[in-house]
């Protein structure tokens, strides 16, 4: 059985007030292409399938364009929604579209979908589990001790029907520990999202949506697939691809990558003025590629963003690598490069203020608090 994986489209997006809706319609279109060749027997769409829980027209038409297409093209397609989505709103017209062969997960009541589909070489079983918070489960489960996101992604687990004779493929929308972040995803404070991949021991793939760069987790068969497009500077290295998987007979899965080409890159720029205003220097490129520009001069330019956006058409973001932005970076930036959590923030805050590092009491108590109020923004 060959399966299609995807995630993380994010439409309706802006990227430093760029709205990415015509590069959005472009790569979905070029997906609807790579499924016409590979003739999956179904596409997953593992969740985040709006930027945000209340999505602009704009971004309903495009998704509802993206679904139409798939519908005509395979099977079955299956989707989830991630922590980006409003799972009420996805689920509208999940029966209307189930006779489609397009199948959605509700609002998480302890009863997952689950779908069974035929090959050759027997029955695939296809469970959908949504983003799911320790809320969430603790009120479909009342009984059970949830306390973590870990507890949570476990106990639903382990309310699934999961016939270990067959095979069993899962789409869930989670941060696996160990699994590498880009800048455009949210972190959570202190880690405290982390699940281990030791849950999904059950199933023979999981299709993984919330982090942004493709890649596995603990083994080749539980993987993120990553965005369709680079949806941040720290991204602007990367392939982006669909992921194709293979099942054959249990325990055999081929796994590999169909690769998307953007309508425009991302890119991102350093030298100082008269070296990236020099012809030798942009030439060959597409000057309507998203560009990032960092200049090394000691002097700000005056008007310098509306200077080199008469080069570079649609420059995002301009700034300064000099002796006077190194010092005020030392806070906001950790030794090694990366960037700093919430929680790791705030323990830098209070050293500073108290003269001595947070105790282990004052830290589960600011994980706490901080959880409670990243969770009352979503």
């Amino acid at each position: 059985m060959k399966l299609i994986h995807m995630s993380d489209l994010h439409i309706g997006k802006r990227m430093y007030e760029f709205s990415l809706l015509e590069d959005q319609r472009y790569i979905l279109a070029q997906a609807l292409s790579i499924v016409e060749r590979e003739k999956p027997d179904a596409v997953i769409l593992a969740g985040d399938l709006y930027d945000k829980a209340v999505p602009p027209a704009e971004a309903v038409q495009v998704l509802d364009q993206f679904l139409t297409g798939l519908s005509k093209r395979v099977p079955a397609v299956f989707f989830i929604s991630g922590n980006h989505d409003s799972a009420e709103r996805l689920a509208f017209g999940a029966s209307l579209m189930r006779d489609c062969g397009v199948y959605t997960s509700p609002v998480y009541d302890g009863h997952p979908v689950k779908v069974s589909l035929k090959d050759a070489y027997g029955t695939v079983q296809i469970h959908l589990l949504p983003f799911i918070r320790p809320a969430v489960v603790r009120h479909a489960f009342p009984e059970a001790e949830i306390l973590t996101y870990q507890d949570a992604v476990r106990t639903a687990i382990e309310h699934m029907e999961i016939n270990p004779e067959e095979r069993n493929v899962l789409a869930a929308h989670q941060f696996v520990t160990g699994a590498g972040r880009c800048e455009s995803e949210e972190i959570f404070v202190g880690g405290l999202d982390n699940i281990e991949v030791s849950l999904f021991e059950a199933f023979d793939y999981v299709a993984l949506g919330h982090i942004h760069s493709p890649q596995h987790v603990g083994r080749e068969t539980v993987r993120y697939c990553g965005t369709p497009l680079k949806y941040s500077f720290s991204e602007a290295g990367q392939q982006k691809s669909i992921t194709v998987v293979e099942l054959m007979e249990k325990g055999c899965v081929e796994i590999r990558e169909s690769l998307l080409t953007p309508l425009r890159e991302v890119r991102t720029l350093r030298g100082n003025y008269m070296e990236v205003t020099s012809k030798s220097f942009y030439e060959g490129m597409n000057l309507e590629d998203y560009v990032q520009i960092t200049l090394t001069d000691e002097d700000d330019i005056p008007d310098g963003m509306q200077k080199l956006r008469s080069i570079y058409h649609n420059l995002m973001r301009l700034e300064y690598d000099n002796r006077r932005t190194r010092e005020h970076r030392r806070f906001e930036v950790s030794d090694d490069g990366e960037r700093k959590s919430e929680m790791e923030l705030f323990e830098e805050f209070f050293r500073l203020q108290n003269n001595r590092p947070m105790g282990e009491e004052q830290r589960a108590f600011a994980g706490k608090l901080l959880q409670e109020i990243k969770e009352g923004q979503e």
